[in-house]
């Protein structure tokens, strides 16, 4: 089974970079961030007509979830949840399309999925910080119930966390921003603290593994990029974790995305 993540950074501008991937790469599960997409413009049929079966959560403009399994390869999906329950930072915003769980079944086999995109938390400090710290605790709160449930379960998403200092180019550029605030990396550290396992860190535990490199000053082609994209896996499946990757050459394709998709591959 290959599970990926994938920020895509608007579904309609990267629609033919996102269906090469997939034809490419062929994951049995995908969970895409950023669509910035509303529930009824998102290009479901698009990923049908690929032999995916998906489930969204989207948002005008701006952040927006979904989950896409693989029905060509016998699997069906059926959601769990939306939403953490928890507020944008603007008053009377309302909650933000962040979070969308489902699980993922085949020949009776049941895997529980959880797509994020957490939020980023600039400028720091101040309410936008506030929140990300506010919002990572209602997801250890729901991973502690999932947990619970004793369930083989998978979080994956864009955690805007820069765990370790070197999952980052250079410490020093990143000091100030929130993707590396002491706070940020605490509550990421009270997730692995409870019992699940950074997949890509698992297998490369030197670091050096970039998710992102930003549009601006030539990060792509200099090479500054950071990792903030990440796989979190419950006792049942990182027993079963056999790979990590990072597919880094769709990231350098015309017209892509910030972000190069994330994997992990776990053994039956």
């Amino acid at each position: 089974m290959k599970i990926a993540t994938y920020n895509i950074n608007g579904v309609k501008a990267r629609l033919p970079r996102l269906k090469e991937w997939l034809e490419e790469t062929r994951p049995s599960v995908a969970c895409l961030q950023e669509i910035k997409s509303q529930d009824k413009d998102f290009p479901a049929s698009e990923f049908e007509a690929l032999g995916y079966e998906l489930i969204w959560h989207g948002q005008k403009s701006f952040n927006g979830v979904a989950i896409l399994a693989d029905s060509k390869a016998g699997y069906s999906i059926s959601e769990v949840q939306r939403g953490l329950g928890i507020d944008g930072p603007k008053e009377g915003e309302g909650e933000q399309s962040r979070y969308l769980e489902a699980d993922i079944t085949r020949d009776g086999e049941t895997v529980r999925i959880v797509c994020i995109y957490l939020p980023n938390g600039n400028p720091q400090p101040g309410p936008k910080f506030d929140y990300k710290l506010a919002w990572m605790e209602k997801l250890r709160a729901r991973m502690a119930e999932i947990w619970a449930e004793e369930v083989p379960a998978a979080v994956l998403g864009d955690y805007n966390v820069i765990p370790h200092d070197d999952d980052v180019y250079s410490v020093k550029a990143m000091a100030s921003d929130a993707l590396m605030q002491p706070e940020s990396r605490a509550a990421y550290s009270r997730l692995l603290a409870d019992g699940w396992t950074d997949a890509v860190r698992t297998l490369n535990p030197r670091g050096g593994v970039w998710t992102y490199w930003d549009y601006q000053a030539g990060a792509w082609q200099r090479d500054h990029g950071f990792r903030i994209d990440h796989i979190l896996l419950s006792p049942e499946l990182a027993d079963r974790l056999d790979a990590v990757g990072v597919d880094r050459e769709h990231r350098g394709r015309e017209k892509a995305s910030d972000h190069a998709p994330t994997w992990a591959i776990l053994r039956d």
